[in-house]
This record gives C-alpha cells, structure tokens and sequence, in this order.
C-alpha cells in the first residue's frame, strides 16, 4: 500500500531555493570584503537574506512534519537543511563583524576567504539541483572538500601574516576573528558536501 502513495518531491526544490539564498548571500559578503562602502546597509541586506534562508528552513522542517513518503530518508533531509542554514549563519556573522567592530578597511585575504565560500556555494547549487537524478553529485561534493582544503591554507597563512604585520592589537583582534568565521563558513559548506554525498551514496 505504501508503494502507491507518491514520494513527496517537492524538498527537491525547496533545497535548490535555499541553496540558491545561501550563494545570494555569500556573493554579497564577497561584494562587500572587496568594497566596504554604505557598509550598515549592505550587511542589513546580508541579514534579510539570512533570516530568509532561516525561514526556509523552518518551512523544510514543517514540510517534513506533514509529509508520509519522502524522497530520501527524513534524518537526512533534516540534517541538509540545519548544514545549509548553518553556512548561512557564518556568512553572516562575517557580515555582522565588519558593522559590529567598524572594520571599514578589511584585509584583501578576507575577500580572497569569501571569494572560496561563492565558489562553494555555487558547487553547493549544483549538487543540490542533481539530487534525486543519479547525477554528478559526489564530483560537486569532491570540489567543495578541495575548496575548503585552499581556505584552510590561505587562512593559516593570514593569520600568521596577521600576527606578523599588525602592530595594533585591537585590530588584530578583530580581523583574527574575521578570518576564523570565514574558515567556519568553508567548514560548514564541507559538512553540507558530506550530507549530500551521503545521501547520494544511499540512493545510488
């Protein structure tokens, strides 16, 4: 009997919606590292973008409440959505340091960190628009994992070159801090491509 009742694949669009929010909002923190101009409005901007993807996820948890037969196992749609909402979080909380501290001059290092988190995103977007196809979704996941691998790299090289070249300690502080969120960013996008690769694996 359960074999006739459709699987609800209306997630597989609701995941590409909020993926497609997540790079929305990484694209603008990029924008902003690389030009800081009208700073308290853009990072607002950043905000609603983000509390847009929060209520996404709450409509993918509520769905999921409601719905019998799923396309893939509950546990791991539930896991998808916290992961990519939790990129969005320090997407974010990058935006929300540059405003709270006044860092009105960023390194180039941060816009370089920003500019591997888009580029996750968008493997992200990817992946997530081929799932529920038998489609290239491990090679998408394989990039993220290689991206977050060079943002590890440019980020211990930053920091060390932070502790070397900046002489007040205030504001090594606070871009410390800085390139710490961004490297979470990288690190949650990695644990978006581990789900997904997960849930490709299964399904396979």
């Amino acid at each position: 009997m359960v074999r006739l009742i459709p699987r609800e694949t209306k997630f597989f669009q609701m995941f590409a919606e909020m993926s497609a929010n997540l790079t929305e909002g990484a694209r603008l923190l990029h924008d902003i590292l690389r030009d800081p101009s009208n700073l308290i409005q853009r990072v607002d901007e950043l905000q609603a973008i983000e509390h847009r993807g929060d209520d996404m996820t709450h409509a993918i948890y509520t769905r999921l409440n409601q719905t019998f037969i799923t396309p893939f196992d509950r546990e791991d749609i539930h896991t998808l959505a916290s992961s990519l909402d939790d990129v969005l979080d320090y997407v974010n909380s990058a935006g929300t340091r540059l405003s709270m501290y006044k860092i009105t001059d960023p390194p180039a290092r941060a816009a370089d960190l920003a500019a591997l988190i888009v580029q996750q995103t968008e493997e992200l977007t990817k992946a997530v628009r081929q799932l529920g196809k038998d489609k290239q979704v491990i090679s998408h996941c394989v990039e993220i994992n290689r991206l977050e691998n060079e943002a590890d790299r440019i980020g211990r090289k930053a920091i060390a070159d932070l502790f070397d070249e900046e002489r007040d300690p205030i504001r090594l502080i606070k871009i410390k801090e800085l390139y710490e969120t961004l490297e979470s960013a990288t690190d949650r996008a990695e644990d978006v491509a581990n789900v997904l690769e997960t849930v490709a694996l299964k399904n396979a």
